[in-house]
C-alpha cells in the first residue's frame, strides 16, 4: 500500500498531534486476525504516520491478548519501515525517577504465554535479536527528547513481564539484581516481531512510579500513576513531532535486511500457504 512510512504503537489520542494533516482511519485484517483497533493515517510534515493503539480504544485489551502480530503485520502492509513505541513502566532504579523517560537498549524477557514469532508450520527462520532495538531511531528518539527538554536516559534494559498483575517485591529485587534499569509488559513480543518484519522498532518508555522494591516513606497510589501517564503521553505528543522530521528518507541499519540468511527451510519444503501468508515478510527472499 505504501501509505505510512513511520508508525506509532501506543496509546489513544496521538493522532492529535499538532500539524497532522489529512487524518484518515483505515480497518486492516491481515493472516494472524485484526490489530487492536482501526488505524489513525495522517501527514506530518510530508512525512505519512500510522497511529495503532496497542490496547484498542478505551484500553479494553489486556498485554498478554494484544494481537501484537496482526499489529505489526498490518503496519508493515501500510509500508511502515520504522516503529515508534510509547508504553509505561516502572523503575528499578534509584536514579530513574517517576516522569523520567528511557530509551532502552536491551531487554529481558519474562513473559510466559505469548506468540512471540511469524514463523512456525513449516517454515524456520533464526533471526538475530542480540540489539533488540534500532540504534539510529534510538538515537533519533534521545535527541528529540533531549530537545523537549524531557529528563532522559538512553540506554538501559527492560524487563518484560507477562502481566496483568505487578511484580512481586521479590521479583522486584531480583530485577534490580540483574541491572535492568525497567520493568514493563508491552515491548515483547513487539519487539521481536517488528525484528522478523525488518522495522527498525525502538521505545519512549515513561516511567510512571518506582517499582514496589522502592522503600519509599509515600506509597505511590494509582491515581498519581495515572495522573502520571496523562502527563506522559502530552510530553510524547511534542517528541513525536520533533522525531518524526528526523528519521531518514532510507535505512543503512542491520534492521532493514534481518531476515537475509535466516531462513532455514528450503523453499521447496514451505507449505504453499505459508508462503503466501507471509509474502509480505519473505517474499524478496523465498518464490
Amino acid at each position: 500500500m505504501g501509505e505510512a512510512k513511520i508508525g506509532v504503537i501506543g496509546g489513544s489520542g496521538l493522532y492529535q498531534i499538532e500539524g497532522l494533516q489529512d487524518v484518515r482511519e483505515v480497518r486492516m485484517s491481515t493472516p494472524f486476525g485484526e490489530p487492536s483497533e482501526t488505524i489513525t493515517l495522517g501527514e506530518l510534515e510530508g512525512n505519512g504516520i500510522a497511529f495503532l493503539p496497542r490496547h484498542g480504544k478505551g484500553h479494553r485489551i489486556s498485554p498478554s491478548e494484544i494481537p501484537v502480530r496482526a499489529n505489526v503485520y498490518a503496519l508493515k502492509a501500510l509500508g511502515v519501515e520504522w516503529i515508534i513505541s510509547v508504553s509505561a513502566v516502572g523503575s528499578l532504579k534509584e536514579e530513574i525517577h517517576p516522569l523520567d523517560l528511557v530509551i532502552p537498549d536491551q531487554l529481558i524477557d519474562r513473559t510466559k504465554s505469548r506468540t512471540n514469532t511469524f514463523f512456525g508450520n513449516g517454515l524456520v527462520a533464526h533471526v538475530g535479536l542480540a540489539e533488540p532495538f534500532c540504534p539510529v531511531l534510538s538515537r533519533i528518539l534521545f535527541e528529540a527528547a533531549s530537545s523537549e527538554g524531557v529528563r532522559t536516559h538512553r540506554g538501559g534494559t527492560g524487563v518484560v513481564m507477562e502481566g496483568p498483575l505487578f511484580s512481586t517485591k521479590a521479583e522486584s529485587i531480583l530485577y534490580r539484581s540483574w541491572g535492568a534499569s525497567m520493568v514493563g509488559m508491552t515491548a515483547l513480543p513487539e519487539a521481536k516481531l517488528a525484528r522478523e518484519a525488518e522495522i527498525c522498532y525502538a521505545t519512549l518508555a515513561f516511567v510512571t512510579d518506582y517499582d514496589c522494591w522502592h522503600q519509599s516513606e509515600k506509597l505511590v497510589t494509582v491515581e498519581e500513576v495515572v495522573a502520571n501517564l496523562l502527563r506522559s503521553a502530552a510530553v510524547s505528543k511534542s517528541i513525536l513531532k520533533r522525531a518524526v522530521p528526523m528519521v531518514p528518507a532510507e535505512r543503512d541499519c542491520a534492521c532493514a535486511h534481518a531476515l537475509k540468511d535466516a531462513i532455514i527451510t528450503a523453499p521447496e519444503y514451505i507449505p504453499a500457504k505459508i508462503k503466501e501468508d507471509l509474502a509480505l515478510l519473505i517474499g524478496k527472499y523465498v518464490k
